[in-house]
């Protein structure tokens, strides 16, 4: 009897339940748009996922934002000038700025922005990406002064992140964490929250009191998929406009069949293998060169994983610190001169045949991850290398990593911003544990530091390519390529830019007629 009255009940809650199915599919007013997992958080100050980076991107402006080809311009500020030296950053707001919820705010919103990020109860995994700030103030009411600690000609692309964008700190102090429960959620930004349905959809609307007017879209849907082939069946199916990635077993049928919708771009990540340089054998720079000299990158890059990556001899991506990324001059000579320098090298370190150099390639699993490893135990072995492959999950290989358990090991860099300093600053001495390598020149550290304190952006990219030349000189890393992003966007979609740094704000986008 109990059985049968709680069946009742939970019929009756059911049929009470009228509220009209929400049509999540494509339509004249209406962008779909698929990420590659569900959102982490709704928080900008609290999250670092890039699937919570870009619900919270549409929803949230902070004095600068990004356009369409991921470059910084004017936000909430409608402008900023920088001092000669480099160090104090003056932003003027825009007029009469308020929330979605029609509360005004003006500079002094942004000092305790700052506050709060650093504050320790927020826990903010972005908080490094803003240790240069030594100071925020709001001077007057449509004034903020930004004071730094070192120059950083990045400084608007920085702000436009997330984490110092405008929220509802009058809600946020009403409401503490459940401030993301609204419903709409107070924004900043061209849209706002209207719905989140775990793992299945989040429904962004209009800002009515965004300070850009009417948005151009009426409705974003964000569907989270994280099996990019489920994806690419989706998209062609008609029921999204754009997912953020596909399969690469897929990436010459697409070419092929749909060069319109697929989009294979250069991205602001470095794919390599970190030599341990603590011990032997990769305590001498010698057999780390003689290793690097014998790798084929082209062949990886185009026949191991085949979906346009850019073959790398440096560790900055292109346009970083140059149009062209760093290229040395032993890399244009043909294998077998490259085989025999690799040989006497290893020679003079009192590895050849009698003494054979043995490691192990040490890897997170991946199938991308395994033929890599393959194909550079293959190209050793006429050098008489004898390498082993040893694979983990990614959880144990990068603990590994930070003890310094491994000899060779898969790592790689994407970057929190374009800039050559995010990459470069990996492999100072200062990194601790995070330089897995353990790499330690007291003149890379030094040169580094010289292009960091250097306003000048021309001199200052000119020093961060000196520091590029003396690491990879030293060579603590093997690098193998660029990252590439994969997208699909529908042909109804304009506005979409291809860059470097993937930013496709939901506002930059329309759907034509």
């Amino acid at each position: 009897m109990r059985n049968v009255i709680l069946l009742c009940t939970m019929l009756m809650l059911i049929s009470c339940d009228r509220s009209p199915a929400i049509n999540i599919a494509p339509g004249p007013q209406q962008l779909v748009r698929l990420s590659d997992s569900e959102i982490k958080g709704l928080d900008p100050q609290k999250i670092s996922d890039l699937s919570s980076l870009r619900v919270a991107a549409d929803q949230f402006e902070g004095l600068t934002r990004l356009d369409a080809s991921g470059e910084a311009e004017p936000g909430l500020a409608k402008g900023w000038r920088m001092a000669a030296d480099g160090l104090t950053w003056s932003f003027t707001l825009r007029e009469s700025l308020s929330f979605s919820d029609d509360m005004a705010f003006d500079a002094t919103l942004f000092p305790a922005l700052l506050q709060r990020l650093r504050a320790p109860e927020t826990a903010a995994p972005s908080l490094a990406l803003f240790a240069n700030i030594v100071a925020m103030e709001a001077p007057a009411s449509n004034e903020v002064v930004v004071r730094l600690a070192s120059p950083d000609p990045a400084l608007p692309a920085l702000l436009a992140h997330p984490a110092m964008a405008a929220i509802p700190l009058h809600r946020v102090r009403q409401a503490g964490d459940q401030w993301t429960s609204d419903r709409p959620m107070i924004a900043s930004g061209p849209y706002r929250l209207a719905e989140w349905k775990l793992n299945n959809y989040a429904r962004l609307t209009r800002n009515p009191q965004w300070h850009d007017g009417q948005a151009p879209t009426a409705t974003i849907i964000w569907k989270p998929m994280e099996d990019s082939l489920s994806a690419l069946r989706l998209f062609l199916s008609d029921g999204a406009d754009i997912a953020a990635d596909y399969p690469p077993s897929r990436h010459q049928w697409l070419r092929d069949n749909h060069p319109d919708i697929a989009h294979s771009v250069p991205y602001l990540g470095s794919y390599y293998f970190a030599f341990n340089t603590r011990r032997a054998p990769f305590d001498d720079r010698r057999v780390r060169t003689a290793l690097s000299m014998a790798v084929e990158r082209e062949w990886i890059a185009d026949k191991v994983i085949g979906v346009d990556n850019i073959p790398a001899w440096g560790l900055l991506p292109p346009g970083l610190a140059g149009a062209e990324p760093l290229h040395p001059q032993w890399a244009d000579w043909p294998r077998d001169r490259r085989l025999r320098s690799a040989r006497r090298l290893l020679a003079e370190a009192g590895y050849g045949p009698d003494n054979p150099l043995r490691f192990e390639i040490r890897f997170n699993s991946s199938a991308e991850h395994r033929r890599v490893s393959v194909a550079l135990a293959a190209m050793w072995k006429p050098l008489g290398v004898e390498a082993s492959l040893f694979n983990s999950e990614a959880a144990l290989h990068f603990a590994a990593l930070r003890r310094h358990e491994f000899a060779l090991a898969r790592s790689g860099w994407i970057a929190d911003l374009p800039t050559p300093e995010n990459f470069l600053l990996v492999h100072q001495s200062a990194n601790g544990a995070g330089n897995y390598s353990g790499y330690a020149s007291a003149e890379y550290d030094r040169i580094l530091a010289k292009a960091i304190a250097e306003p000048d952006a021309r001199r200052r990219q000119q020093l961060m390519r000196r520091a590029e030349v003396r690491l990879i000189s030293d060579m603590p890393i093997l690098p193998l390529y660029f990252y590439v992003t994969r997208s699909l966007v529908a042909k109804r979609i304009a506005g979409w830019e291809d860059n470097i740094s993937n930013v496709h704000p939901s506002r930059t986008l329309r759907i034509r007629p």
